[in-house]
């Protein structure tokens, strides 16, 4: 397994994790306006413990959204300045993604139905089946949608009902979205669970250069800057 620095301040958690030598450690915490100031310092606590320095990374991988615009630009260009540094790829991960990983890690979800707020009414979706050893298959592409339209945009999907869990701040907000399925154990993304993710891409070559990284927004009007009573 390739050493691997993963980033996520695309929500209100501040999150990284760091897979060397075949052994994980991580930093979560959550973050409502700082992540600036929390982030570096959990890479240097990561890497010190680790005994490892980022001439011996591989790869950065770096949450691409959609979450936070704010959030999102933080993560982007730390990962960007580090992998400039050490002149390192970059593997970009969905938030959404992400998301589903972590259900299937704390509830063993299979299909995850992935929903982050996303202001004005809205939601981000996401839904995927989970093949095992991070390898995520899209169920549908990621979108921006109003919550009531949820159940009708998924239902042409073949969801086997006992199986099929919900992750994400979405389903916090709006509870009725999806009726019938289980609770997958986690609201906020968590840079462990993109590790995975990320190997899977960096093996099959879906890397980037510094200068050629990009967000997922999913739509225009970019909201969340600041995230009031969360």
């Amino acid at each position: 397994m390739i050493n691997i620095l993963a980033i996520d301040t695309s929500t209100e958690a501040c999150s990284v994790a760091l897979m060397f030598n075949q052994q994980l450690s991580q930093r979560f915490t959550l973050s409502q306006r700082d992540h600036t100031k929390q982030v570096l310092p959990m890479i240097d606590d990561l890497l010190k413990q680790a005994g490892c320095t980022l001439s011996q990374i591989d790869a950065i991988a770096f949450a691409k959204g959609p979450g936070s615009f704010t959030g999102v630009r933080i993560g982007i260009g730390i990962a960007q300045g580090i992998a400039f540094g050490i002149n390192k790829p970059l593997v970009g991960v969905s938030t959404l993604a992400t998301l589903a990983q972590g259900a299937n890690r704390m509830s063993g979800a299979e299909q995850v139905i992935t929903a982050i707020d996303a202001r004005m009414g809205e939601v981000y979706l996401g839904a995927y089946q989970c093949l095992g050893n991070g390898e995520l298959s899209p169920m549908i592409n990621e979108c921006v949608i109003q919550p009531d339209q949820v159940a009708g945009y998924l239902a042409n999907l073949s969801l086997s009902a006992p199986a099929v869990y919900y992750a994400g701040t979405g389903w916090q907000t709006y509870p009725q979205m999806l009726l019938g399925i289980q609770d997958g154990k986690i609201a906020l993304p968590r840079a462990e669970d993109m590790l995975l993710i990320a190997q899977k891409q960096f093996e099959q070559g879906h890397i980037v250069s510094a200068q050629n990284v990009e967000a997922t927004y999913l739509r225009n009007d970019v909201t969340w800057k600041k995230l009031p009573g969360r």
